[in-house]
């Protein structure tokens, strides 16, 4: 349903849920974790989640279908889609301004049962779509995407994400070795080391991991828990109502606090109700360079070293990878690009002007004309023909600036007959005595515009510039269960206690022979014992089933890890 109104250029990271892949070891954790989030969050999470989870199509008893969860999301304004795991930043925000929630398909392994730092669909789907049912929560969450989504992105944090994607892949891998995970961990620590300056996406990612990812609402005494990467976690979420993790009321100096994706936060924030959040963000967005002109937006572009569109007063708009920005009393009079450059107006690519036809850069000055009564961008079609600026008329623009621009008109580009590119033949550009284009360098096509009004991240028109990006998505659905012969056992057997508990048909004897089998080949297993248990415990005849509780409390005393979980979940029987 909701992929009929998705952009082109997004639908690149839709994959396929190919629910049959789960297996029933699957659905059991998703069951545990479930059962266990149900009862706390009753307390301590904030009111729509218990509701929100019947709304937005969610299960507790085994995975969600994405589709099903799609069909119900539409009932409130949202629809999901199923991606592989990480995806662009970009991308994910546009999803999310769009009113689109991308949920990665991935179930976290029964290993990784407490957190994991991959996406996953407990997280995406159990986390953030039951608060979403909250309109203003929704409204915010829509409004942050289409202001991230401008946000600009520096290539350093294109190479974090990176490695930060190939890390929690490794770790989720069942092939990956203890080499393959320290190579990874070692890469991610360099892209870390390298990170040279915040961006304004590293600031406005920062807002969300302390908001929609480890959000806390309501009394800085008694908050409640309204962030997804709290409420897909059995273990964090009852350790950051304690005392030791430090609660700050929510405000703008949030983003000053950086954060580890890989260990408990040290500190949560506390807003007072989802209004704030909105306030506390168009603040942020009022610093972006995208709500800014002239030089200060053009230096975080360069600053950048990532593909940022220029929008210029005429509404045009140059997207590529700057490099050069010359300036005059800190106004700029000319930029240059390099890579595949796209000319646009007002967000749609002018023909003949995209990527592949400037795929070894571009460059054009920008400013006032000498001589001339009123700006290059307001002239007509009719201006042009007075001024004698026809086909093959000889070029002599001088800029105010005092950059010369010399050449043969072979063409000019209007829209509503307001002038918005010029092409130059035998074209020679300088800049006092810089040479700044010549003529063996083939055709100059110099846009028209006064002036720098904005700057943002990404391309103008993403749809015709999609494929010059994000070349290495990754599509499929890694294969977490490649299991051996005793693995395949393992989980058949976790099917037939699936089978009598949901039938109603509990064959005692055989329960007996599954936990005998448990007992003698799979020492490690503690998850179907618990699933055992739930289904005897209440036989007062059934003596082994106190041997399974004792292995349980020995289990749970062994795994730091998993002691506090498995006692939790103990306590609800």
């Amino acid at each position: 349903m909701t992929q009929k109104q998705i952009p082109h250029h997004l639908r690149q990271y839709i994959v396929d849920q190919n629910y049959s892949k789960y297996t029933y070891i699957d659905h059991a954790v998703w069951r545990y974790i479930m059962k266990i989030n149900v009862d706390f969050f009753t307390a301590h999470g904030h009111e729509s989640y218990i509701e929100g989870l019947d709304k937005t199509g969610i299960s507790l008893d085994k995975i969600p279908r994405i589709e099903e969860m799609d069909e119900k999301l539409s009932k409130i304004g949202w629809g999901a889609v199923c991606v592989r795991g990480f995806i662009h930043p970009q991308a994910f925000m546009e999803f999310q301004s769009l009113g689109i929630l991308p949920i990665a398909a991935d179930m976290r392994t029964i290993e990784h049962l407490t957190y994991t730092p991959a996406p996953d669909i407990v997280h995406e789907a159990a986390g953030h779509a039951p608060i979403l049912i909250n309109e203003e929560y929704g409204n915010y969450i829509k409004e942050y995407g289409s202001i991230a989504s401008k946000a600009i992105m520096s290539k350093e944090d294109l190479d974090l994400y990176d490695a930060i994607r190939e890390l929690s892949d490794i770790k989720e891998s069942p092939l990956s070795t203890k080499e393959d995970v320290e190579n990874a961990e070692t890469e991610l620590a360099k892209a870390s080391d390298n990170v040279t300056f915040i961006s304004e996406m590293a600031l406005l990612t920062r807002m969300n991991w302390w908001t929609v990812e480890y959000g806390l609402i309501g009394e800085k005494t008694n908050p409640k828990i309204y962030g997804a990467g709290l409420l897909s976690s059995v273990g964090e979420s009852h350790n950051c109502l304690k005392e030791k993790v430090l609660k700050i009321p929510f405000d703008v100096d949030n983003v000053e606090y950086s954060y580890d994706i890989t260990e408990q936060q040290p500190q949560l924030f506390v807003t007072p109700d989802f209004y704030t959040l909105k306030e506390v963000l168009r603040q942020v967005s009022r610093t972006m360079a995208y709500s800014n002109s002239g030089i200060e937006s053009l230096n975080k572009v360069l600053q950048s070293k990532s593909v940022c569109t220029v929008g210029l007063n005429s509404r045009v708009q140059i997207s590529g990878v700057l490099t050069e920005c010359l300036d005059k009393n800190n106004s700029p009079v000319f930029l240059k690009f390099e890579g595949p450059t796209q000319l646009s107006y007002e967000n749609s690519e002018i023909d003949g002007h995209g990527g592949d036809y400037h795929r070894n850069g571009y460059s054009t000055p920008i400013g006032r004309l000498e001589d001339y009564d009123k700006p290059l961008s307001s002239f007509t079609s009719a201006d042009m023909d007075s001024l004698g600026l026809v086909e093959g008329a000889e070029i002599n623009f001088v800029f105010e600036s005092g950059v010369r621009v010399n050449g043969v008109l072979s063409s000019y580009t209007c829209h509503e007959d307001k002038l918005l590119l010029v092409s130059i033949d035998k074209c020679t550009v300088k800049y006092n005595d810089n040479i700044l284009f010549q003529p063996d360098w083939g055709m100059f096509d110099m846009v028209c515009g006064e002036e720098v009004v904005s700057a943002f991240g990404g391309a103008a028109d993403k749809v015709n510039f999609h494929k010059f990006v994000d070349k290495h998505i990754k599509k499929d659905i890694p294969v977490q269960n490649s299991f051996s012969n005793k693995q395949l056992k393992l989980n058949n057997y976790y099917k037939q206690v699936r089978d009598m508990r949901e039938n109603d048909n509990v064959d005692v004897s055989e329960l007996k022979n599954i936990y005998s089998i448990l007992q003698q080949e799979y020492t490690d297993e503690w998850l179907l014992l618990y699933e055992i248990l739930e289904i005897v415990k209440d036989d007062p005849n059934l003596d082994w089933a106190q041997d399974i509780l004792k292995s349980l409390n020995e289990k749970a005393e062994e795994r730091s890890d998993l002691g506090l979980v498995i006692t939790r979940s103990l306590n609800l029987l």
